[in-house]
């Protein structure tokens, strides 16, 4: 009887083993309809709550007819403004959205590539905890950097960490003389904000953008000041040809082309 069951096992696991491969589930594709040609983009899983957002805004059909209204080349360009539709020509834009914002998916592996979509949002000053906006989107076209560019980066990153630290301390501060009924003195408490902010920094490690986040930033380019800041759920995965040619389109001193560029947004 053992022997039999011992070859009811084996017999079992060469029939398993012989099973062909389940091929692995592909991306859900769309595609951005311009006047310019189209680009074809894919949805991140490791960002499931903009990826769930988007889908149910392109079912909506949300997107139509709305417009690249902030076009900056080598830089991004940005559109999901819904009062943009029919918008008067010359009309400053990016103020409109759905009316909620989404928390913020910062995935170390997923940065700002040339291609990527990500969320915009409101600065950090009225939005610190860096939530998305509800439908406004970019898609980065940036640059390619060489060594001098990536060492600036780098330095304006450090830079920004520091004056966080004492926007900090200056609150912390603000809080303290409120609580015991003191007055607030700036001549006072900016240096000693200054001085506890650059105390504190020195004792972090110097943010270095990491190796292979360099090599794409070197020969595909991107816009690696805005890792970790705004949260990039997709990317263009054919079309970007296209996107060079929005980007390179002449604007406004608001960064609103002159000639509307209108999206449609299609599941394929």
């Amino acid at each position: 009887m053992k022997k039999f069951a011992l070859l009811s096992i084996l017999f079992s696991l060469f029939v398993i083993s012989c099973q062909p491969d389940q091929p692995k589930k592909k991306d859900q594709l769309y595609k951005i309809e311009t006047e310019y040609g189209d680009m074809v983009f894919k949805l991140y899983n490791e960002t499931p709550l903009h990826k769930a957002n988007f889908e149910k805004l392109v079912e909506q059909n949300y997107f139509d007819d709305l417009l690249f209204h902030r076009v900056i080349n080598e830089f991004m360009i940005q559109g999901g403004d819904p009062t943009s539709k029919n918008a008067e020509p010359r009309k400053m834009l990016g103020e409109g959205g759905p009316g909620y914002t989404i928390p913020a998916e910062f995935i170390d592996t997923i940065f700002h590539k040339k291609g990527v979509i990500a969320a915009a949002r409101e600065g950090d000053d009225t939005n610190p905890e860096m939530r998305s906006a509800g439908s406004q989107f970019y898609i980065v076209q940036g640059k390619v950097f060489n060594d001098t560019d990536i060492k600036k980066v780098e330095d304006r990153i450090n830079l920004s960490r520091l004056n966080k630290l004492v926007t900090h301390y200056i609150k912390e501060a603000k809080k303290e003389a409120y609580n015991t009924g003191g007055t607030i003195d700036y001549q006072v408490i900016l240096p000693e904000a200054r001085k506890k902010a650059k105390e504190e920094f020195e004792l972090q490690e110097t943010y270095k953008i990491p190796e292979n986040k360099l090599k794409i930033y070197k020969t595909i380019g991107g816009t690696p000041h805005l890792d970790n800041a705004y949260t990039v759920f997709g990317e263009v995965v054919k079309g970007l040809e296209v996107l060079d040619i929005i980007a390179a389109i002449e604007t406004d001193k608001n960064n609103r082309p002159l000639k509307d560029v209108k999206m449609k947004i299609k599941k394929l």
